[in-house]
């Protein structure tokens, strides 16, 4: 049976770009396929579970980052609910709005003489924490479909745009006409000269540039073909480019993306046409709206790492009539290998507005580095179009800011309000999660949890019986609500004596939410887990 599922999951037919890493086994103890990356040859119209969800491997290396549980990779077996969480708005959005006169410009609007669209968004672009400058740093659309523009922040929520020498007493950075962009900071190149990389989208390829200081670029040459909303990322579990390139059906309207990895982000971006193998699409289990009541499509993917998980920003299209731009909204997916996702919330993460006049009412999309991490929070910088009623006109562009709990897309709860997603499991008491086998080299156990009960673990060997002394009853019970708890047992100071060792963890919760769990090689947390798009603390790509 499972290997009847994963072969429908894998649709691995004939060798991709990179099949030098087919068979290669990941950090998490994933075995990549044969060849890599899989060459799809359709999209299903349905989701399709992933490969390492129907056979994960025998034991779960979980050194790198928090093991979050947004999907069943960790989890043995449970009696808990799946709770999914949406990001909250900040109250003060939006953060970043068209004030200048280049952002106020729009070139088609001049030389058609119709409405202009002012615009100072985010399409994809970036936000970035710079550990260097000790400043948020954010690229973005200055100017319907003009220049790209930059804006420093010291906390995320009061932005400056300073001015600068590329064009003398304004804040662009590249003068050009433009579609979608990708700005990148790069933490891990060696060459200063190409700390920041950027690739945006114009005719029907993307242009390449790389600087010193995200400010005064130089050009790198051109992608192979890709259509306008393609953007890339960095995958550092495989220490590989990936380039996220718009399809669309000939003569159709269904958008979809492909997909293209290298670890050159000059030298190896010049693909033929039909070498980007099939990636990712909506499917019918993505939400119509009713006023529409057509199939939605996938406008956009914006992918990032964070802790021990790729996380993907999905821009879901739904339709569009003649009296509202396209009210695109975001959803969100995790991926373990790099290429597959699950995706088991299909709701909007981070929607538009319903509310006509609202600066996000027409349209909102994801931002290049998808997140950062801000003590307990998380944030995503997102465009909002205010649209102009009775036209297809996105009217003011600007940029918000929402927020979510560290860790915090879903959580296992023991609370039945008809909310979560259960897998019955009556054997179990209530209140329990058993993970699969696990190893780990670290000392410390810690949980990202809000419990006003208690949460006690237990760590069993791999048939499931108890390892003194780490049992519930010699677990000092936690309670309360922090993104970071160290779990301790009487008499014991840490867990390093299992280090290496396959093990399962136990957690019994009572009155509570579970977010996440790791192993830190310090008593101080860190996960050594992938940051995103960085944040204060921070110095490196990692939490150290």
């Amino acid at each position: 049976m499972k290997a009847a599922v994963a072969g429908a999951a894998g649709l691995a037919l004939s060798a991709g770009p990179e099949a030098q890493s087919a068979g290669q086994t990941i950090y998490n103890g994933i075995r990549l396929a044969s060849p890599w990356p899989p060459d799809r040859r359709s999209f299903p119209d349905r989701a399709i579970t992933p490969p390492y969800l129907v056979n994960p491997p025998d034991v779960i290396a979980i050194d790198v980052g928090r093991q979050l549980f947004v999907d069943d990779f960790l989890i043995e077996g449970t009696s808990l609910e799946r709770h999914f969480h949406r990001a909250e708005y900040h109250t003060g959005n939006p953060v970043l709005w068209p004030s200048t006169k280049w952002e106020k410009y729009d070139e088609y609007a001049e030389r058609t003489k119709t409405r202009s669209n002012p615009a100072a968004m985010v399409f994809s672009d970036g936000v970035f924490y710079d550990p260097r400058d000790r400043l948020f740093k954010m690229w973005y659309m200055g100017g319907y479909s003009q220049n790209t523009c930059y804006a420093f922040s010291h906390d995320g929520l009061t932005w400056e745009k300073p001015s600068l020498d590329v064009v003398p007493g304004t804040n662009i950075t590249v003068v050009s006409h433009r579609d979608s962009s990708t700005v990148w900071l790069d933490l891990s190149e060696r060459d200063a000269n190409r700390r920041y990389k950027l690739a945006y989208s114009y005719d029907n390829y993307l242009v390449l540039h790389d600087s010193p200081d995200g400010i005064h670029w130089r050009e790198r040459g051109r992608t192979g073909l890709a259509g306008d909303r393609t953007t890339f990322f960095y995958n550092p579990f495989r220490k590989l480019w990936v380039f996220s390139i718009r399809g669309e059906v000939p003569g159709g309207q269904t958008r979809y993306r492909r997909y293209w990895e290298t670890p050159d982000f000059v030298a190896g971006a010049r693909w033929d046409a039909k070498q980007p193998v099939l990636w990712a699409s909506a499917d019918r289990e993505d939400p119509r709206r009713p006023e529409y009541n057509v199939p939605a499509e996938l406008y956009n993917l914006d992918c990032v790492a964070y802790e021990s998980i790729l996380l993907g920003l999905f821009t879901i299209f739904r339709g569009e009539r003649l009296d509202r731009e396209k009210p695109n909204d975001i959803c969100v997916g995790y991926s373990r290998d790099g290429f597959h996702w699950a995706r088991p919330d299909r709701h909007a993460f981070i929607p538009v507005s319903e509310h006509v006049g609202d600066w996000n009412w027409a349209n909102v999309q994801s931002a290049g580095g998808c997140c950062l991490v801000v003590g307990d929070r998380l944030y995503f910088y997102v465009s909002g179009r205010r649209g102009v009623p009775g036209t297809t006109d996105p009217g003011a562009c600007s940029t918000g800011l929402a927020t979510l709990r560290r860790d915090g897309f879903v959580s296992m709860s023991d609370r039945d309000d008809g909310r979560g997603v259960s897998r019955a499991e009556p054997a179990l008491p209530r209140g329990t999660l058993i993970t699969r086998p696990v190893r780990f080299s670290g000392r410390f156990l810690f949980v990202n949890a809000s419990v006003t009960g208690e949460l006690r673990v237990e760590i069993l060997d791999r048939e499931g019986r108890t390892i003194e002394p780490f049992s519930a009853d010699r677990c000092g019970p936690i309670s309360g609500d922090a993104t970071r708890m160290a779990i301790s047992w009487e008499g014991v100071h840490d867990v390093s004596a299992l280090a290496g060792r396959p093990v399962r963890f136990r957690f019994s919760l009572r009155n509570g939410d579970l977010y996440a769990f790791w192993v830190s090689a310090s008593a101080s947390g860190a996960s050594r887990g992938y940051v995103s798009a960085g944040g204060p603390g921070f110095s490196e790509p990692v939490d150290l």
